[in-house]
C-alpha cells in the first residue's frame, strides 16, 4: 500500500492523464480507418481535425500557458480573477470563430462534405470552450487525476459512439462528425456541472487581467499556430503536390503514431510548467534551470530505447493500426524516419517552454517560426529530390535541429547551462530513479 502511494503521484496521474487523448485517439483512428466506406472519407476526416485542432491551438495558445503562468502559486482572489478573465477572453475568441463559420456556411458552395464541416465547426467549436478551460485550471492546480477523468470522458465517449456505428452499420463522415459533436457537448456539461470549468469566476474578471492575458497570448498564440503547423503543412504540402488523395492518409498514420512519444513528453511538460513558474515567482532561475535540464534529460535518455524498438517493428505497428491496406505502403518507412529525430523532441520543447516561463514568449515564437520555413521550405526540397513522402518526413529532421540551435542560442543569453548539461543530468536522474524502483520493490517483495 505505501509502495502504491509513492507511485500514485502527480507524475503518474499526469502520464495516465496525457496517455487518454493519443492512445483512445490512435485506437479511434484505426477503427476509421479500417471502417470508413472509402479512403475519400477517411481523408475529409483528416482535414477535419487538422483544421479543427488548427482552430484550438489558436484559442489555447492566448490562454493555456498565460492561464497556468499566473495562475499557479497565486493567491484564491488572484486565482478567481485570472480563471474569470480567461472566460472572458475565451467567449470572445469563440465568438468570432462561430462568426465566421456561420458567415462561410451561407455564401459556400461546394462538396457536400465541405459544407458539413464548415456547418459543424462553429458548434463544434463552442462545445469545446467548457471542457478546455477545466483542464487549464486543472493543470495549474496539478489535479491531474481530475484530469484523466475529465479526458477519458471526452476521448471514451466518442471511441463507444464510433464503435456502435460500425455495429450498426451507419458508419460515414457525417454520423461521424455528429459523434465528435455529441461528445464534445457531453464533456463540456460535465466539467460545468462538476465546477471544474468554474464558470462562476466570471464576474471576477477585470480589464487589467484581461489584458496582460491578452499582451503575453498574442506571442503564445503565434507559438502554439506555428508549432501546430510544423504538421498541419506537411498534410496540406502533400495534398498540394501530390495528385493521390490517400497519401494523405499514408502520412498521417505514422504522424499519429508519434504520439507514443508525445505521451511522456506532454506529462512531464505539464509537471513541469508549474514548478518552473513557481521557481521564477521566487526569483530563482537555477532552480528552474535545474528543472529543465532534469526533464528534459530524463525523457531524452528514456526515448533512446523507445526509438529503436519502434524502428525496428515499424512494419508490425503499421499494419495493426492502419490495417492491410497501409502494410504495403511508405507509411512504415515514414514512421521510422520520424524516430530518427524522436530524441530531439524533449530539449526542444522545454528550450520553448523556458522562454515562456522567462517572460520572453516572442522568443520562442520566432524559435518556432523558424522551425515553421525550415520544414516548409524542406518540404518542398525533399518532394523535388525524392519526389515521395521520404522527402517530406526527412526534412522534419533539420526542422528540430533548427529549433534547438536557435533555442539553445537564445537561452544561453538568460540562464546558465551547457546543453552536453541536459544530457548528463538525464543520466544521472535516470540511474537514481530506476535503483529507486527498484528498491522499492525489493522492499516490498521482503
Amino acid at each position: 500500500m505505501q509502495i502504491l502511494k509513492k507511485l500514485v503521484n502527480k507524475h503518474t496521474l499526469s502520464l495516465a492523464s496525457n496517455a487518454v487523448m493519443p492512445i483512445v485517439g490512435m485506437v479511434t483512428v484505426s477503427l476509421l480507418a479500417r471502417n470508413f466506406p472509402d479512403k475519400e472519407e477517411f481523408g475529409y476526416w483528416i482535414l477535419f481535425l487538422i483544421s479543427f485542432t488548427l482552430a484550438n491551438f489558436f484559442r489555447s495558445g492566448f490562454q493555456q500557458t498565460s492561464l497556468v503562468k499566473f495562475y499557479s502559486g497565486a493567491t484564491k482572489e488572484k486565482a478567481r480573477n485570472v480563471v474569470g478573465s480567461t472566460w472572458v477572453v475565451g467567449l470572445i475568441l469563440t465568438a468570432i470563430f462561430v462568426f465566421f463559420s456561420f458567415i462561410t456556411y451561407i455564401f459556400y458552395q461546394g462538396t457536400p462534405s465541405t459544407e458539413l464541416i464548415i456547418k459543424m465547426f462553429g458548434i463544434i467549436y463552442l462545445c469545446t470552450l467548457p471542457s478546455s478551460v477545466a483542464l487549464w485550471v486543472l493543470q495549474a492546480e496539478e489535479r491531474f487525476d481530475r484530469m484523466f477523468i475529465l479526458q477519458l470522458i471526452g476521448q471514451g465517449s466518442f471511441f463507444i459512439s464510433i464503435v456502435t456505428l460500425i455495429l450498426t452499420h451507419k458508419i460515414n463522415f457525417q454520423m461521424v462528425l455528429y459523434a465528435y459533436c455529441w461528445s464534445a457537448m457531453t464533456t463540456s456539461l460535465i466539467s460545468i456541472f462538476l465546477g471544474w470549468a468554474k464558470i462562476s469566476s466570471i464576474v471576477h474578471k477585470s480589464n487589467a487581467c484581461i489584458k496582460e492575458l491578452l499582451n503575453f497570448g498574442k506571442y503564445s498564440v503565434g507559438t502554439s499556430i506555428s508549432s501546430y503547423l510544423l504538421r498541419a503543412s506537411d498534410t496540406y504540402i502533400i495534398k498540394f503536390m501530390f495528385v493521390d488523395p490517400s497519401l494523405v492518409g499514408i502520412y498521417y498514420l505514422p504522424q499519429r503514431l508519434m504520439e507514443v512519444i508525445e505521451i511522456p513528453l506532454r506529462s512531464f511538460i505539464a509537471t513541469a510548467l508549474p514548478a518552473m513558474s513557481a521557481a521564477m515567482q521566487r526569483n530563482d532561475p537555477l532552480q528552474m534551470t535545474y528543472i529543465m535540464k532534469k526533464y528534459a534529460g530524463i525523457l531524452t535518455v528514456l526515448l533512446v530505447p523507445v526509438s529503436i524498438v519502434a524502428f525496428i517493428t515499424a512494419d508490425i505497428v503499421i499494419g495493426l493500426i492502419g490495417g492491410r491496406q497501409f502494410i504495403a505502403s511508405d507509411a512504415a518507412n515514414v514512421f521510422r524516419i520520424f524516430m530518427c529525430f524522436a530524441v530531439l523532441l524533449p530539449v526542444d520543447r522545454f528550450f520553448g517552454i523556458s522562454l515562456d516561463i522567462l517572460n520572453k514568449p516572442h522568443l520562442n515564437m520566432i524559435k518556432v517560426m523558424l522551425m515553421l520555413v525550415v520544414n516548409i521550405a524542406g518540404d518542398f526540397l525533399g518532394i523535388y529530390l525524392f519526389h515521395n513522402l521520404y522527402g517530406v518526413a526527412i526534412s522534419s529532421i533539420f526542422t528540430f535541429l533548427a529549433g534547438i540551435i536557435y533555442g539553445y542560442w537564445v537561452l544561453k543569453k538568460n540562464l546558465k547551462f551547457k546543453i552536453r548539461d541536459i544530457f548528463y543530468l538525464g543520466i544521472v536522474e535516470t540511474k537514481l530513479l530506476v535503483i529507486s524502483i527498484f528498491s522499492r520493490t525489493g522492499q516490498k517483495i521482503n
